[in-house]
């Protein structure tokens, strides 16, 4: 009926500092994603297609921490665990669609800057507003019926035994290991949906990034080179910081990672790079 997280008691003498800390780095990622937001809306010169992929990935952030954090310090101030079978399902299927969202929305993002840079004039009919609500809607919607089905095949599985989840909230991997059958199918749903979300768009961004690269470097003018890495270098710092993180805890194998490094890793990708994105951009 219930699953119970075991989240930082293994801390209890931490508990407040890690409560507070999690508490100002998740103000810190409302506060300085929403001036983002506020800022792209309001300032006329910042009408372009680069600014409103950078509103609505601020948009999705908020979305994507909302799902871990106010739970996770709930459970810090209670001391306690517990959530209900429902409420978990939920967590990991909302957590699925915001984390693939971000994947292809930071594709998106890529192609906006390999387009900017490598076609200049064709960029205003490529990237018209019609077609950016096109492409931040189909990175919203495209993933929606894949994540809600890996989630519903998650938790159509038996579950015994231990209702012990050593985690912070409810993520893929400690959730299947409370099944109690063989979970190998599960497994390699598991790595093809996050190479098909993870590797194939990283891939895509690298290879946009070799083409934008290349034209950096044949700009005669010192001036336009360093202008042009810098509109690029802060998403490509995004990009390795989330990319990064989740690959290495979705994609290396298990037995290479131990229960705790799990957690950390999850942790910045959770909250650590959510919390740099405004300071980055």
């Amino acid at each position: 009926m219930e699953f119970v997280l075991v989240g930082f008691s293994d801390e209890p003498n931490l508990q407040w500092i890690l409560f507070g800390t999690f508490f100002i780095m998740y103000l810190i990622i409302l506060l300085g994603n929403s001036i983002i937001i506020l800022i792209t809306r309001i300032d006329p010169t910042l009408r372009n297609p680069m600014y409103f992929f950078l509103g609505n990935f601020s948009f999705l952030e908020i979305c994507y921490v909302t799902v871990a954090i106010p739970g996770m310090l709930m459970d810090i101030w209670t001391r306690k665990g517990n959530t209900s079978f429902l409420a978990c399902a939920m967590q990991i299927c909302f957590f699925l669609i915001f984390a693939g969202t971000e994947c292809l929305l930071l594709t998106v993002m890529a192609y906006d800057r390999y387009v900017a840079i490598c076609n200049p004039l064709y960029y205003p009919v490529a990237m018209n507003h019609r077609v950016c609500i096109q492409l931040v809607a189909g990175s919203w919607i495209s993933g929606i019926p894949v994540e809600i089905g890996q989630a519903c095949q998650i938790f159509s599985l038996s579950f015994c035994g231990s209702n012990t989840i050593n985690h912070f909230f409810c993520d893929i991997s400690p959730v299947i290991k409370l099944a109690c059958r063989d979970i190998l199918v599960n497994q390699m749903v598991v790595y093809i949906l996050a190479t098909m979300f993870l590797m194939l768009p990283f891939l895509w961004v690298v290879a946009s990034y070799g083409k934008i690269i290349s034209n950096i470097l044949k700009l005669s003018s010192a001036n336009g080179r360093a202008k042009a890495f810098s509109t690029c270098s802060s998403h490509l710092t995004v990009v390795i910081l989330f990319y990064g993180t989740a690959a290495i805890n979705y994609l290396l194998p298990k037995s290479n990672q131990s229960e705790g490094l799990g957690k950390l890793l999850c942790l910045f990708y959770t909250i650590l790079t959510p919390m740099m994105n405004p300071v980055i951009y």
